[in-house]
């Protein structure tokens, strides 16, 4: 067996590792969701039940953590997106001198730890709402504490991903566009945003993702409520069933279903687009050919 062949060998036994390391768990925790164990483990097996799914629907409070975490996912990413558009916007029009100063302000809540923002957004919105004279059920609302919370580093992760974006956006655009008399509103809505589109739909994902995991923060902000992440923690201190195999098995199907149907409309939006360019080039080559015909005729 010669080097190359080994070195072939070698590579293929540690993509296999790999991907035993990273998708394992994930496949022994999804098959123990079937397994009448009341334990949630494959071996022994003891028989195939599609009972832990049914326990998993009537635990009230997983499915009103479920619930809360959903609504508050909306409300992050209603929150964090614009913010953080707002905020990589203003990077790329300050000056070279302060960008690094503004910069470093509004990326700082990705380094403070989880516990210290929500400790910090109960405080300070109940110093607020005593000062200014609120109801204490308006400005400690969990929801509204943990959507202005996870917001306060959950845009800050957007926004890095929208100044990837601007970084390649072509100004000349924006003038060309304004020199032929488009309003600034016009050249934001018709120039600007369908070329930050891609990384607005991949900043909704992330906040909606970064919300609906976050623990750190949450547990200090939703109090008397709690979010699907709050509720498993409290679970576990009990012990787990294999009900909560049974959400990892949930949540896996709709991250692959939705996976699915982004691959699927991705090609087809490339096929969309591939045969404009293969009829524009067809075009192209017929109008050639009737100039170059026009040519010999003349001749």
């Amino acid at each position: 067996m010669s080097s190359n062949q080994i070195r072939a060998w070698v590579v293929r036994g540690y993509i296999v590792l790999f991907f035993l390391y990273l998708f394992g768990p994930l496949i022994i925790m999804s098959a123990s969701a079937f397994n009448t164990s009341s334990y949630p483990t494959i071996t022994p097996w003891e028989g195939t039940t599609l009972n832990w799914f049914v326990e998993l629907g009537e635990n009230d409070r997983l499915v009103n953590g479920f619930i809360n975490s959903l609504w508050i996912g909306a409300g992050v990413v209603a929150l964090s997106v614009p913010t953080a558009l707002a905020g990589a916007i203003m990077l790329m029009q300050v000056s070279e001198r302060v960008r690094p100063i503004y910069y470093t302000i509004v990326v700082s809540p990705v380094l403070v730890p989880g516990v210290i923002i929500g400790i910090s957004t109960v405080i300070f919105w109940e110093r607020f709402g005593s000062i200014v004279g609120l109801d204490y059920e308006t400005t400690n609302n969990p929801f509204f504490l943990t959507i202005v919370g996870q917001s306060t580093f959950i845009s800050a992760y957007c926004m890095l991903v929208f100044i990837a974006r601007l970084q390649r956006f072509d100004k000349t655009q924006e003038e060309a566009a304004l020199d032929l008399g488009a309003t600034h509103t016009q050249v934001f809505w018709k120039v600007l945003i369908p070329f930050l589109r891609p990384a607005i739909l991949s900043s909704v994902v992330l906040a909606f993702l970064t919300s609906f995991e976050n623990y750190n923060t949450t547990v200090f902000t939703m109090v008397a409520r709690g979010t699907l992440t709050t509720e498993l923690a409290g679970l576990a201190r009990f012990g787990v069933n294999p009900s909560i195999s049974a959400l990892a098995v949930v949540i896996m199907g709709f991250t692959l279903i939705g996976a699915v149907i982004y691959e699927i409309k991705k090609r087809r939006e490339e096929a969309i687009v591939e045969a404009s360019k293969k009829r524009a080039a067809m075009k192209r080559m017929k109008d050639t050919e009737a100039a170059a015909q026009q040519a010999a005729a003349a001749a």
